[in-house]
């Protein structure tokens, strides 16, 4: 399948980079530990994406020692495996964050680094997901899914604002920082306390807040995983509004329709959906097969933002609204809804079909992501004479100046 037609191509060469962040972490913590420590621990020959990838090994370890050691996502663990997991995401947040300023001072900044950064950010969320599920003993249930929803609308919202308005914006909290920061500790925490079961605890009855009876019970013994819920749930929302009313403005500002962009937001919420009632209806894969579940449902965010993103690059007007992955899991929601409601059998059935089939819908997000991530990036090298891992054309300023006069 043809991702980027070849008139489109043309676009690439409009591409330049916006992005604003308006995290303090990051303007007084993070960026002058990255310009004046990390760079220079890379050398000028490296590809910008080779650091991105690099950067992802870490949590692709991290997800090793989750299936070893805890893939019920429900059990305590070694403190050293919490411990790495904290070393490991900081790892990966400092090599996502240092390839931009590699691209920059070996001249290397182009469309394909924004779609590969992307790319394997959208790759780190499904991981992550479970592996914070692990860290606070979620284990396989709603809650578990709720965390994917939150880290996959942050992703999917974050793309569809920088499609409309050509600007990546982060907030004073934003996912990629502070979220990220704030998982890392989680994980550090995790290791300290020996294991995810003190998160099952009370979070005021912990942190010492004597029970009164002003407090309602149920507040006062709610776990930490549920306050942490909670919060993620607040800045979730924040930042979906906040992107929403960014956007209306910037088409206020162009004379442009307001409303229409919002259709951009329906792919999401119509895959989200037939998510939760497919599991609902499936409560076997829900407890008991979640970990592949939640890999194709993360891969069929990850294609979906992934093609915004090349739109985004490309210059194109049409805002990609389908998503081929839905198909498959819309068509299991229909067979599963038959019985339910008593009009027609189930093909699938409620146990091991239905669980092999779960397995070929991870497989066919793998495929086709897959062939979407290598179609996408061999045209682009193509038509820009770049490679993808490797400098092709090493910058050299004395031939540069030369070309100038």
């Amino acid at each position: 399948m043809v991702y980027i037609r070849q008139k489109k191509l043309e676009g690439l060469h409009d591409y330049k980079y916006a992005g604003v962040d308006h995290s303090l972490t990051s303007k007084y913590v993070l960026k002058p530990f990255y310009n004046n420590v990390v760079i220079k621990c890379f050398p000028m020959s490296m590809a910008p994406n080779a650091i991105t990838l690099s950067g992802f090994s870490f949590v692709v370890l991290n997800f090793l020692t989750l299936l070893w050691y805890n893939p019920s996502l429900d059990q305590d663990m070694p403190r050293w495996v919490y411990a790495s997991w904290s070393i490991g995401l900081f790892l990966y947040q400092t090599f996502d964050a240092v390839d931009g300023t590699q691209a920059r001072r070996t001249h290397q900044s182009g469309p394909l680094g924004e779609l590969f950064d992307h790319g394997v950010d959208a790759c780190n969320t499904v991981l992550e997901v479970l592996l914070f599920a692990a860290a606070m003993n979620l284990g396989q249930s709603w809650s578990t899914i709720l965390t994917l929803f939150g880290s996959t609308l942050t992703f999917y919202i974050q793309t569809w604002d920088e499609y409309y308005t050509e600007t990546l914006i982060l907030g004073i909290v934003s996912g990629p920082v502070e979220g990220i920061l704030t998982l890392c500790i989680v994980y550090a925490i995790t290791a300290v306390k020996g294991g995810g079961s003190f998160w099952q605890q009370s979070m005021l009855e912990t942190i010492g807040v004597a029970k009164h009876g002003i407090i309602p019970d149920y507040f006062y013994e709610m776990p930490w995983n549920q306050w942490y819920m909670v919060y993620g749930g607040v800045v979730l929302v924040a930042n979906t509004v906040q992107s929403i009313l960014h956007v209306m403005e910037v088409q206020r500002e162009r004379k442009q329709s307001v409303t229409k962009p919002l259709y951009g937001l329906a792919p999401f919420f119509v895959a989200s959906a037939h998510v939760a009632a497919y599991l609902y209806l499936q409560p076997v894969i829900l407890n008991h097969h979640l970990i592949p579940f939640v890999f194709y449902a993360g891969l069929l965010n990850a294609y979906s933002v992934g093609r915004m993103i090349v739109a985004h690059l490309t210059k194109d007007p049409e805002f990609p609204m389908h998503n081929v992955l839905t198909f498959p899991l819309g068509l299991a929601v229909v067979d599963s809804l038959g019985p339910t409601l008593g009009l027609w059998p189930s093909a699938l059935g409620f146990g091991t079909y239905q669980i092999a089939f779960v397995f070929m819908l991870m497989g066919l997000s793998f495929g086709v992501y897959g062939s979407f991530v290598h179609d996408v990036i061999t045209t682009i090298c193509d038509y820009l004479d770049i490679w993808c891992l490797t400098i092709k054309h090493p910058y050299n300023e004395e031939e540069e100046s030369k070309k100038g006069k």
